[in-house]
């Protein structure tokens, strides 16, 4: 039920620059960090950085292979803010998925904590993506 439910919409500047984003040439690490405005109820760009913090996240990894081939997986990775109140839960849940369906993502990711957040754990999820 939740796959369906829309709670906010995510802005159109920002599937802009993640249809840029995907198509990036550089080769570094990178990564979107999307943030939800309350008042508009739209998913907007917060930041974009070269290394990575948490809440919404598209990250661009470069991904060596184990017969040495590079790919860039583009990860949407999620988490529910600690702490956040049942409403923001709801709104967080239902535009993730909005995003997800737009940005067409779809190497997604869930953590419960920054800890989580290594890049063993991501390579351990990608590697059901060969």
């Amino acid at each position: 039920m939740s796959e369906s439910l829309v709670v906010c919409q995510v802005c159109d500047d920002l599937l802009g620059k993640i249809k840029k984003f995907r198509f990036r040439k550089e080769t570094t690490n990178a990564a979107i960090i999307m943030k939800i405005d309350k008042e508009k109820q739209l998913v907007v760009l917060e930041e974009e950085y070269d290394v990575t913090r948490l809440t919404f996240i598209i990250y661009s990894y470069k991904y060596v292979h184990d017969d040495n081939r590079v790919s860039y997986p583009l990860c949407f990775i999620f988490s529910s803010p600690v702490g956040c109140k049942p409403e923001q839960q709801m709104m967080y849940a239902g535009s993730k998925n909005k995003l997800v369906q737009d940005g067409e993502l779809t190497k997604v990711f869930e953590i419960r904590t920054t800890e989580d957040l290594t890049e063993e754990w991501l390579r351990s999820k990608l590697g059901f993506f060969r």
